[in-house]
């Protein structure tokens, strides 16, 4: 067992390569599900830090095992990037073409394996055994997440917990946040298509009007939400876009929609999709158009266990102190860390990276999103002292 000071300074003697390595994963951003030389790198970055025996799946997924025992503690990190242009001018700017590390995945990645790297030195102590995942495809549907569970990674594993992290710019460096229970939203994608008949603007009587009809749409479902939701789940539909291009005098043949639907509750969350689908068509046929309506289903809402997340939060409390720890409110953003929440206890807690002084203050998704490369050390400093000093 390695108390909070040794942790410190096994952490600060591995400072420089943890920069090494999230500059590195940072500047050659790949695509969700095509992280091929991402996961060659970590798999031999893996090996230099002294683990040999790991797991590819879903062709650039890994996994592996450190550690001996029946218990097991579960690390997971994500790997892929987002289709953005970055306009940061850092020494470590992205090499690819409109790919960003843009949602810290980059940052996720290198404090697991850093984490690794010192769990590893102290094997023979550790209290439980730790699983790893390096999790690609978070940000795309069905999420990689769903396809490793399917893969049966988790099989015959006597898991006590999986523990998750993500970036938050929100939250300033050297700073933790954790949410007890429900804490982010299931995430689903609407797609409408109103298809009606185009013809001069001047002459609305001979045409099916696809504009004026979307618009009835667009303000009809969030009736969805006021009333017929229960006003203690919260719930959001909204149309992010909405296309039909026409003229100022023609008024066009279609009109295309899409939006998102976020909700924390599965048995409302397929009503929700039922009583959507009915009401649009409902609309759109009244109206003498035809519609196509499609809901691709995303990931679920994600649910931190009370009390394996209660435990990591006083155990974050005691390596960095009461005031670097704070409390998360619900967000009606999703990950697909949420999947193993359904079926795993799981903690998935916040990592600051802010740093006003610097200007590090851009959102996620941005293409000027960075990080105080400060909170690498925090990350792993949390991912080992879990392992350490968790007792059930």
């Amino acid at each position: 067992m390695i108390g909070s000071n040794q942790i410190k300074e096994e952490v600060k003697a591995i400072e420089s390569r943890l920069i090494a390595w999230r500059r590195h994963l940072h500047a050659n951003p790949e695509i969700s599900f095509k992280e091929y030389k991402t996961s060659e790198y970590l798999q031999e970055e893996l090996k230099s830090v002294g683990i040999n025996d790991f797991h590819v799946v879903c062709e650039t997924g890994i996994y592996g095992f450190i550690g001996e025992g029946e218990e097991t503690i579960i690390l997971r990190g994500d790997i892929d990037a987002l289709p953005i242009q970055e306009n940061n001018n850092v020494a470590y700017k992205s090499k690819e073409d409109g790919l960003m590390h843009a949602c810290g995945h980059d940052v996720h990645s290198t404090c697991l394996l850093g984490a690794l790297s010192i769990l590893k030195k102290y094997e023979s102590d550790l209290p439980y055994r730790v699983m790893y995942v390096f999790q690609p495809g978070e940000e795309q549907l069905p999420g990689g997440a769903s396809l490793m569970i399917k893969e049966g990674i988790f099989d015959g594993v006597n898991a006590k917990m999986i523990i998750g992290q993500h970036v938050y710019p929100e939250l300033e460096v050297g700073k933790v946040a954790f949410k007890e229970g429900i804490y982010m939203a299931s995430c689903d994608e609407l797609y409408i298509s109103v298809q009606g008949k185009g013809g001069h603007g001047a002459l609305p009587h001979k045409n099916i009007d696809p504009i004026l009809i979307g618009a009835h749409i667009v303000t009809a479902i969030q009736q969805m939400v006021s009333r017929h939701n229960d006003p203690r789940i919260p719930t959001v539909v909204s149309i992010g876009e909405f296309i039909a291009n026409g003229a100022t005098n023609v008024c066009p043949d279609k009109a295309e929609m899409k939006g998102t639907i976020r909700t924390f509750n599965e048995e409302w969350r397929a009503d929700l999709h039922v009583k959507l689908i009915k009401l649009i068509k409902g609309i759109g046929e009244s109206m003498g158009a035809e519609i196509i309506v499609r809901i691709d289903k995303g990931y679920p809402y994600l649910e931190n266990h009370i009390e394996s997340t209660q435990l990591l939060k006083s155990i974050a409390q005691k390596q960095l102190g009461e005031g670097h720890v704070q409390d998360l409110e619900i967000r009606m953003t999703a990950e697909d860390f949420s999947y193993y929440s359904q079926i795993l206890p799981a903690c998935f807690y916040r990592l600051g990276v802010r740093n006003e002084s610097k200007g590090i203050t851009s959102s996620v998704h941005s293409p000027t999103f960075d990080i105080d490369e400060r909170a690498l050390s925090i990350g792993v400093e949390v991912f080992v002292a879990s392992v350490m000093n968790t007792v059930f």
